[in-house]
């Protein structure tokens, strides 16, 4: 059973950064594609950016260009989420999600690519 915890969340003010992680239990963290979502109330699922299984394939919702980075690091079955400047309507509850992928290039960017999910972490982002 795959197990994704993701920490890092908070009150923020805008402009500041947060760093959201992801740890990814099991041995195989390599074969996942990894992704970032979020959910602001009243909201449907949006995804925010996407990873391959090796991070050649790198994707992000146009709303985040230039503001935040995905990453991840194979060796700690970790992925992460940088998030600078950070603003109001970034507040949402913030989660990672994980599928299994035999292309190394494939990276998911709806929710029902995806078949594992992590609880999720609030990030909110006062004015």
């Amino acid at each position: 059973q795959v197990q994704l915890v993701e920490s890092g969340g908070g009150l923020v003010q805008a402009g500041d950064s947060l760093r959201l992680s992801c740890v990814v239990s099991g041995r195989t963290f390599s074969s996942y594609a990894m992704g970032w979502f979020r959910q602001a109330p009243g909201k449907e699922r949006e995804f925010v950016a996407g990873t391959s299984r090796s991070g050649s394939s790198i994707y992000y919702v146009d709303s985040v260009k230039g503001r935040f980075t995905i990453s991840r690091d194979n060796a700690k079955n970790t992925v992460f989420l940088q998030m600078n400047s950070l603003k109001p309507e970034d507040t949402a509850v913030y989660y990672c999600a994980a599928v299994k992928s035999d292309d190394y290039y494939y990276t998911g960017r709806r929710p029902d690519e995806y078949n594992y999910w992590g609880q999720g972490t609030q990030v909110t982002v006062s004015s």
